[in-house]
């Protein structure tokens, strides 16, 4: 770990990086350009003082994870994450397959959607990043780990995955998202993390087996959905995917027909997850 080089890297990307490229207001006190480091640790999820003492070359070794997530705070390309690993004396992540890597100038976009039910999702149906909103309404997909970390898993393999769709939908958003995850797996192939998932399914899941044996084609994945909130019933919503090709990634936006009964409820959820209700 070469500690100096480190925290001059890490400084110099937090100075070019200005608060409207976060997100974040300007401020008429603002005297200088650049973002805080306690705007660095926030936007990381880290503490000021853990992310301040990396900068200041003091504390402790941090973790891939830790580089990980600041990687994402300053909205680093894939190159500069890359040299952030190796100054902190690790082997650069695989490239190929590393789908936990926000493009920045995909966050640059979820930035500006704070009010709006938004998520960043991976090819391997993988949450990557939620506004307030988007966990109101779909819950906290953060929580999950291993292959329970993609949707497509979690479908067929948790029957409390589907709660949030009523059941008469099932069999319909069922095929979509084996379509989803066999359209992965045929870009991926042999080896993958979408053949693992695929492998974990067949053998747990005769509903994805006989799924896949017919080699599932849909159309797209985000079509209209009927999301069943515990609080608010049923909302009507539809369905927008904005798609980075170079990290196969999706931003994917939820809206509902202003003046609907799906629309105030959604205004409703927007409200309450402001309050943090």
């Amino acid at each position: 770990m070469d500690r100096a080089r480190l925290a001059e890297f890490l400084r110099t990307r937090r100075e070019a990086l200005q608060p409207e490229d976060v997100g974040l207001p300007r401020g008429s006190r603002r005297r200088t350009g650049g973002l805080r480091r306690e705007e660095v640790a926030a936007l990381s999820d880290m503490s000021t003082d853990y992310y301040s003492r990396i900068e200041q070359q003091r504390g402790p070794h941090p973790s891939e994870q830790m580089l990980a997530a600041i990687s994402r705070g300053l909205r680093l390309s894939i190159e500069e994450r890359d040299h952030l690993f190796r100054l902190g004396g690790y082997p650069t992540p695989r490239r190929v397959r590393r789908t936990d890597h926000i493009n920045p100038g995909m966050m640059r976009i979820f930035d500006g959607l704070d009010d709006v039910a938004a998520q960043v999702v991976s090819d391997l149906g993988e949450t990557l990043k939620q506004t307030r909103l988007s966990v109101a309404l779909l819950g906290d997909e953060s929580v999950h780990q291993g292959l329970a970390r993609s949707w497509h898993y979690r479908w067929f393999n948790d029957p409390a995955a589907r709660l949030i769709y009523p059941a008469e939908d099932h069999e319909a958003q069922g095929r979509l998202i084996a379509s989803d995850l066999h359209r992965a797996y045929t870009g991926q192939g042999a080896g993958s993390g979408a053949a693992t998932i695929v492998e974990a399914l067949l053998a747990a899941s005769g509903e994805f087996a006989e799924i896949w044996r017919e080699h599932p084609v849909g159309g797209p994945y985000c079509a209209p959905k009927r999301i069943q909130h515990p609080r608010l019933g049923l909302l009507e919503l539809h369905c927008q995917v904005l798609v980075d090709p170079d990290q196969s990634q999706s931003l994917v936006v939820y809206t509902a027909t202003p003046g609907s009964e799906s629309y105030d409820k959604l205004r409703l959820l927007s409200v309450v997850a402001g309050q943090g209700i």
